[in-house]
């Protein structure tokens, strides 16, 4: 009878926990980062030299409480939601760029300014006229200042984005390194190794967002990570840590790396925030590039111009802008000596009707083509902008699928939970009235007189 009164006691206290880890899964049915548990049971084999050879064994055991995993479906996972992040920071990069090259009006203030030279041109000596050109070109100074301004601010944001996202991998890392210690001191199958699995995906996970990572797990657990793909530098290796900094060089140009074991490697991000970031200082620096090309040709042609002509009072002309020597070229103001319009040089010298040094200034804009120029830099951007939003569509059904794939194989099902709650609840009624049974068996034969 006391085999029996054991083998009943172990499959209660077995079944206990078994439905007390499908409580829990239904409970987290909706909770981000749960990974659905089974347990698994074995039997408790019986003795040996045991005098009878048909005995039964000495009832069941728990040996693990098993999370469940998909390894194919979390690296796709991780990998398309890298994807995605870097097309949609991209993206909003683009889209500040967008609007530093529209928000200031631009093109329409260098065109203003050309059609207040055409006014001109038709009436040369009207004092209005002069007076307006003047008025277009500090506006178009301003537009191109402001503008310059812009692209100041935007890359300010970057570097205050990327040394944000560096500092965020950074402490990442830091909490990595924590669960992979845990795990260490875990039981393997416990419930608080399944715990701190679910930690350590959840972790993987915001690093995906960052940055593209290929990750590792030993036998009980622990991940090493490295970034920047497969062969990227490592970056967490057991309870070892990198620091990821972020730098600007001179040139503009932004970089990420990652220093562990005081060995600092460069990492070249393929996903994830910090490679949007790249693309987006990038695309900074290189309409950065154009639009300075337009305004050192813009005010150098203006001021060439002006010098070339004669002035409503017969005098030389002097130039137009000026161009701070300490600033950027879009850094642009009305010269300080240009004070009135009659310092415009419409003519050549060939009386107060002549406008033949206006009609050189409209046939450079024409062979330059300084608003097309602008054009082209706000088209391009726009269309690019378009092209990574239509990617970021693709590439999300792409990262919805992954994660749909990954729950359907490790999440929580409620139908199976059901199955399993009525199937454990039987098996410990039973196994409660394989007690009751020998309890009572042992008091019947303790009543025989």
């Amino acid at each position: 009878m006391s085999d029996m009164l054991s083998i009943g006691a172990s499959g209660v206290r077995a079944y206990q926990t078994a439905l007390a880890t499908v409580g829990e899964n239904i409970a987290n049915v909706n909770a981000t980062g749960y990974t659905r548990r089974a347990v698994t049971l074995n039997e408790v084999a019986g003795g040996s030299g045991s005098t009878n050879g048909y005995g039964a064994g000495n009832g069941v055991t728990l040996t693990g409480v098993n999370r469940s995993t998909d390894v194919y479906s979390s690296t796709a996972l991780r990998a398309s939601t890298s994807d995605l992040t870097r097309t949609t920071k991209g993206a909003e990069w683009l889209d500040r760029i967008q609007g530093a090259l529209t928000g200031n009006a631009l093109t329409s203030r260098v065109t203003a300014f050309f059609a207040s030279a055409q006014s001109l041109a038709a009436e040369p000596d009207s004092t209005a006229l002069r007076t307006g050109m003047l008025s277009a070109a500090g506006s178009t100074a301003m537009a191109f200042t402001a503008t310059g301004k812009a692209f100041d601010q935007v890359d300010a944001d970057i570097d205050t984005a990327g040394n944000q996202a560096a500092q965020t991998l950074t402490s990442l890392a830091g909490s990595l390194t924590k669960v992979n210690e845990g795990l260490s001191r875990s039981q393997p199958g416990s419930t608080a190794a399944a715990q701190l699995m679910d930690q350590r995906d959840n972790i993987l996970s915001q690093m995906s967002e960052l940055v593209d990572i290929d990750a590792k797990m030993d036998p009980i657990g622990r991940a090493t990570v490295s970034i920047g793909g497969s062969s990227g530098p490592a970056f967490v290796q057991g309870a070892m840590t990198g620091t990821v900094s972020y730098a600007r060089d001179d040139n503009g140009k932004v970089s990420f790396s990652v220093t562990l074991r005081s060995t600092t490697t460069r990492i070249t991000p393929n996903g994830g925030t910090l490679a949007g970031l790249t693309d987006g200082a990038e695309r900074v620096g290189a309409i950065r590039q154009e639009l300075n090309a337009v305004a050192g040709d813009f005010v150098k042609a203006v001021n060439d111009n002006q010098k070339g002509g004669k002035d409503q009072t017969g005098a030389p002309g002097v130039a137009l802008f000026a161009v701070d020597p300490d600033g950027k070229p879009t850094d642009i103001t009305v010269d300080t000596a240009f004070t009135s319009g009659s310092q415009i040089a419409a003519g050549t010298g060939g009386g107060s009707r002549d406008a033949s040094n206006l009609g050189k200034l409209e046939a450079n804009r024409i062979s330059v083509g300084y608003e097309a120029s602008l054009t082209t830099l706000v088209t391009g951007n726009a269309t690019a902008y378009k092209q990574k939003n239509t990617i970021a569509d693709a590439q999300a059904a792409i990262r919805d699928g992954a994660a749909t794939a990954l729950s359907t194989s490790t999440g929580v099902n409620l139908d199976s939970e059901a199955v399993d709650l009525i199937r454990f609840q039987q098996a410990y009624a039973a196994s409660s009235r394989v007690i009751q049974i020998a309890r009572e068996t042992m008091q019947t034969i303790l009543d025989i007189r």
